[in-house]
C-alpha cells in the first residue's frame, strides 16, 4: 500500500500538470487553429526532462505526443469551425497533397535528428511568427490575395515541412501565412484547424514506426509516442475545443492576432533559453 501511495505521489503532479496542458491547448486549439502543439510541446518538454529524460531525447518524444495528440483534437475543433463557416474547402483541395509530402520529409528528418536542433527550431520560428503577428496586429494585408498554383502548393509544403519538426498544427504557420495574403482571420484560423489535421497523422505515423524510442524515455512510449501522455492529454483537449471556437466568434481579428503572437512570444523565449543556456 504504501508503494502504490507512493507511487501515487510521484505522478499525481504530473498528471494534473498534463490535463491542465490538455485543457489550455483545446481552448486554443479552438481560439486559434493552432492545434495545441504550441503548449503541448513545451510542457511535455519540462514534464520529461523532470522524469529524468535528457533535453534532446525529452524533446523528440514531447514533438512525436504532441503530434499524436493532434489528431483528435482538430477533429474536433475543425468539426466546430465548419459547422460556422470558416473552413475554405478549395483551398484545402490545393494545400493537402503538397502539405502531406513536405510532413512525410519533415517527419522522417525529425525522427532522425538531434532533440536539440528541434527545439531551437521551435523557438526560433514561433518568435518570429509572433513578432510579425504583434508588429502588424492592425495593419493592411501585404498582397491583396494568395498567389497562383505554384506559390501556394511551395506555402503549403513550407507549413506542412517545419510546423510537423516542432510537432504543431498548422495555425502557428497557417494562420499568419494567409492572413498576409488578405485571408480573413476567422476564415483562416478555420482553415488552419485542418491543416492540423493533414500535418498530424502522417507525422505521428512516422514518429511511432521509424523513431527509435530514446533509452531514458519513460514507461509507455512507442517510438517517439509516450502513449501514456497522449491518453492523459486528449480527452481536455477534445472537450476544449469547442469552447475556443465559441470564444473565438466573439473577438475580432485584431484580438486574436495578439492573443496568438503573447502565447507565441513566451514559447519561444523559453525554448531558445533553455536550448543555448
Amino acid at each position: 500500500m504504501s508503494e502504490i501511495l507512493a507511487l501515487l505521489g510521484e505522478w499525481l503532479p504530473v498528471i494534473l500538470a498534463l490535463l491542465l496542458t490538455g485543457a489550455i491547448a483545446g481552448v486554443l486549439a479552438g481560439l486559434l487553429g493552432v492545434g495545441g502543439g504550441i503548449v503541448i510541446v513545451p510542457v511535455l518538454y519540462l514534464v520529461f526532462q523532470s522524469l529524468g529524460m535528457e533535453p534532446g531525447s525529452a524533446m523528440l518524444v514531447a514533438t512525436g505526443t504532441s503530434l499524436l495528440t493532434i489528431i483528435p483534437t482538430s477533429i474536433s475543433s475543425a468539426r466546430a469551425h465548419h459547422a460556422r463557416g470558416n473552413v475554405d474547402t478549395a483551398l484545402l483541395r490545393l494545400w493537402v497533397a503538397p502539405m502531406v509530402i513536405a510532413v512525410i520529409c519533415g517527419s522522417l528528418l525529425a525522427a532522425r535528428s538531434g532533440g536539440l536542433l528541434l527545439t531551437a527550431i521551435f523557438g526560433t520560428v514561433a518568435i518570429l511568427v509572433a513578432l510579425n503577428m504583434l508588429l502588424r496586429a492592425n495593419a493592411p494585408a501585404v498582397f491583396q490575395s494568395l498567389p497562383g498554383v505554384p506559390g501556394q502548393m511551395g506555402m503549403a509544403g513550407g507549413i506542412g515541412f517545419f510546423s510537423v519538426m516542432m510537432g504543431i498544427g498548422g495555425g502557428t504557420l497557417g494562420v499568419p501565412t494567409m492572413t498576409l495574403c488578405n485571408v480573413p482571420t476567422h476564415r483562416a484560423v478555420g482553415t488552419a484547424a485542418v491543416f492540423g489535421l493533414v500535418i498530424a497523422v502522417p507525422g505521428a505515423l512516422v514518429m511511432l514506426l521509424q523513431g527509435v524510442t530514446p533509452a531514458d524515455a519513460p514507461a509507455g512510449t512507442l517510438g517517439l509516442v509516450n502513449l501514456p501522455g497522449f491518453a492523459v492529454i486528449v480527452p481536455m483537449t477534445t472537450l476544449m475545443a469547442p469552447l475556443g471556437v465559441r470564444l473565438g466568434a466573439k473577438l475580432d481579428g485584431a484580438t486574436l492576432k495578439r492573443v496568438f503572437a503573447v502565447f507565441l512570444i513566451i514559447v519561444g523565449v523559453r525554448m531558445l533559453w533553455q536550448t543555448f543556456a
